[in-house]
């Protein structure tokens, strides 16, 4: 069968794999170290940063390898294919134990050193390199050894990096569709790793088995086993010394690829921020958005093959200047399509129809411009090919880097889109076609088409309009982490960030202080707020009169205080009252400090990307180490689906041997108190008594009229027996990072509609 199946073919099975492999690796690499070093943008930029730069460092050292193994058939080539396939493998059963080896030697090099120190990010990058870096070198040198192995086999043919990248590009596409919507809900994490490993390890016994077959490379060229190599068979300099003369934009394509893999990455951070709004926050809204982009760069890639090879010697050098041109007006269709003078959609499935209509044609532009240029650079030298890749993949580090921590910060999303197109229309305009390349006519031609496409680009950015437009009365900041809009009036005042509706002013906030405040069995003397918000929990547990720390992932928030507090300043110059910018877990790990009481209220939805690391056991582990003796966790978990605040229950229980739940006042959402010793039960009255006269005041504020027994006393009636919210769904286990129940929940809902179907009928 081995004999049977060109290589080519066997390659583009191989690519198709591996592609599947590689996104589901990123995906589940991203969330470890979240769970591991925090929730912030430099660790998002950090993964990302280490994976591309070794592709990139593997694909120029298999470049070089793969030009050195020439001479017997491509089987030394395959053969270390087969070995990096192995090494890849071995990722899935290693890569999440270093990196809780690193989380835990990081919370040692880290004691005691200061919050967001720069020491902490270059510590938790190395060691995240240390842990990734081998398997993302050998994913690179990929590419390269295939090629290499193609072309010794005598099945190499033109184009040959554009049909590996088609396949991989598929295969991502399935990986991230495959981990998002159906493998990690059924095997967690680890067992998606598993799964990975495995198809890795299948694809190296296979490649390494047919390295030995006995017509590898033979039966392609025509030629018996142990015959000498025809010398064309591994010269690409004497295929390249036939070829016509290289056009001017040839020498132009090394420096366009770093600009489009650049430009593609980042503008994929600000399309993030962009369709927030109209996909929300849950993870299959960034998996489609990168499904999206693979699916359309796939169509891109697959159209250039037909027409390379329609075309006999493919497509004509103006076609470049004329795709980047294109692509530049395809890269500013979101700014229309996200302008809130359109209607919004409400519902999933129209937001991604217009995500694909935004995003999808600069994506199918991307997928034909990328392998065309590496096709025609490198004129199948693996080297060559390899080198080029390793340029558009450094490219993709710098990107994300450029828009996160540049660009929107100073520019917001419409101007960082309009800038990021820039480069399209002026190299674009630059290998425009023109009859005399060199004379001054071409010159002013492509002066020309270069202001033709600036002012065009300008002209879109100054007549559509950002999300926050849609608000009369608003403040709006932004950072490296988000945009953020505070904005209405009154007690309708609301916090969005991306777009995203976070919290409102609402006593429910307040209660979250002062509810384990009161419980306590000694007076307070210190808390902890994790997760900002609008700063009520926060102002509310400094009304105690005691020193009050407040976490808050997103630089901006905390700076729009004032906006929903007039007393904002009053209440950050109180001694004791501090506010700290880092992840709450990360937080809570690095900090020597006990506290008396913590109080946590994860930014919603519940089934936010994220959000299970702040209702996990491990995390509900780590505060009860930073409790002090008789202190109380108030963990607020909002309206979810039975099996989440099943899950949720059975991660405090057994975490913590006294667990008490009560409703909220409004009805919807349950206040968990948590801790290692007893938890007192007093009346609305004994609760109030403890209170000083501040907090009493603060309790009632929104509420004139009424008195704080009252409010204690509706949520004391509104009590629930633990037990009885851990058997609302038989079987169901405590909610752990490898398992995050409330985040992946597509598989389940699809079940319950079906059964729902199957009664009413």
């Amino acid at each position: 069968m081995v004999n049977r199946v060109s290589p080519t073919r066997w390659f583009f099975v191989f690519f198709l794999v591996s592609g599947f492999c590689g996104l589901v690796y990123e995906i589940v690499w991203l969330r470890l170290a979240m769970a591991s070093f925090g929730v912030t943008t430099p660790l998002v930029a950090t993964v990302l940063s280490v994976f591309m730069a070794g592709l990139a460092v593997g694909s120029f050292v298999g470049g070089r390898l793969a030009r050195r193994l020439a001479g017997d058939g491509g089987a030394r080539a395959l053969r270390l294919y087969s070995l990096a396939e192995v090494i890849i493998g071995l990722s899935g059963l290693v890569v999440s134990r270093e990196i809780e080896w690193g989380r835990q030697v990081l919370s040692q090099f880290a004691a005691g050193a200061p919050w967001g120190s720069t020491a902490h990010h270059a510590a938790a990058g190395t060691l995240l390199a240390l842990a990734l870096l081998p398997f993302c070198v050998a994913m690179g040198t990929t590419f390269p050894l295939a090629m290499g192995a193609l072309q010794q086999s005598g099945d190499g043919r033109a184009r040959n990096f554009s049909l590996l990248y088609v396949a991989n590009v598929v295969g991502a596409t399935g990986g991230t569709l495959a981990s998002a919507l159906f493998l990690i809900e059924l095997l967690g994490f680890r067992g998606t790793l598993y799964v990975a490993a495995a198809l890795n390890a299948l694809i190296a016994v296979t490649a390494f088995s047919i390295s030995f077959a006995r017509r590898w490379g033979a039966e392609r060229r025509g030629s018996t086993p142990g015959a000498a190599e025809p010398e064309t068979s591994t010269a690409p300099a004497s295929r390249l010394s036939s070829a016509p003369p290289a056009p001017p934009s040839h020498a132009a394509i090394p420096w366009i690829l770093v600009m489009t893999g650049l430009l593609s990455m980042g503008m994929e951070v600000v399309w993030v921020r962009q369709f927030t709004p109209f996909l929300g926050t849950v993870v299959y809204a960034f998996a489609a958005i990168l499904a999206i982009y693979l699916f359309a760069t796939f169509l891109g890639s697959v159209v250039y093959r037909f027409v390379a090879r329609t075309a006999q010697r493919g497509p004509r050098p103006a076609t470049l200047g004329r795709l980047l041109l294109l692509a530049g007006l395809a890269s500013l269709l979101p700014l229309v399509l996200v302008d809130p003078r359109l209607s919004t959609p409400a519902a999933f499935g129209l937001g991604l129809a217009r995500v694909a209509a935004a995003i999808g044609p600069f994506c199918f532009l991307a997928g034909m411009l990328t392998p065309m240029m590496i096709d025609r650079w490198a004129a199948e030298d693996p080297a060559k090919a390899g080198s080029a890749y390793a340029l558009n993949t450094f490219g993709c580090i710098l990107g994300p880097l450029l828009a996160s921590f540049a660009l929107l910060p100073t520019l917001g999303e419409r101007w960082s889109l309009g800038l990021l197109a820039v480069p399209l229309f002026v190299f674009g305009a630059a290998c425009a076609d023109a009859p005399e390349p060199n004379s001054a006519r071409a010159a002013w031609r492509r002066a020309m088409v270069l202001a033709g496409g600036l002012s065009t680009a300008a002209l879109v950015v100054l007549l559509t309009r950002d999300f926050e437009t849609r608000f009369p009365r608003r403040e709006v900041r932004r950072d490296y982490s988000a945009t953020v809009i505070a904005a209405g009036r009154g007690m309708n005042r609301q916090l969005l960030v991306n777009g995203y509706g976070m919290t409102v002013l609402t006593p429910t906030t307040k209660m979250m202080a002062h509810l384990p405040l009161a419980s306590l069995r000694e007076p307070a003397r210190n808390a902890l707020v994790i997760c900002f918000g609008m700063g009520t929990s926060f102002r509310s547990a400094l009304s105690w009169g005691i020193p009050v720390t407040a976490v808050e992932l997103i630089p901006s928030v905390p700076a729009l205080y004032a906006f929903f507090h007039s007393d904002a300043a009053e209440v950050l110059a109180r001694p004791g009252a501090r506010v700290v910018i880092d992840d709450g877990r990360r937080f809570l790990e690095r900090s020597p400090q006990a506290y008396d009481v913590i109080t946590v209220d994860p930014p919603p939805p519940v089934e936010a990307a994220g959000s299970s690391l702040l209702y996990s056991k491990e995390f509900f582990g780590v505060i009860r180490s930073r409790l002090a003796p008789g202190g109380i966790l108030q963990q607020w978990l909002p309206a979810a689906e039975p099996i989440v605040v099943s899950s949720v229950a059975h991660a405090l229980a057994e975490t913590f041997p006294n667990v008490r739940v009560f409703r909220s006042e409004i009805g919807a959402g349950l206040h968990f108190l948590a801790s290692a010793s007893p938890i007192l039960a007093m009346s609305a009255e004994s609760l109030v008594a403890r209170m000083p006269a501040a907090a009493q005041a603060d309790l009632v504020e929104w509420q004139p009229g009424t008195r704080p027994s009252e409010h204690f006393a509706a949520v004391l009636a509104r009590e629930i027996p633990l037990e009885t919210l851990q058997r609302m769904v038989p079987g169901a286990q405590a909610l752990r990072d490898d398992r995050p129940v409330n985040e992946y929940f597509l598989l389940r809902r699809l079940h319950a509609s079906r059964g729902t179907t199957r009664a009413s009928r």
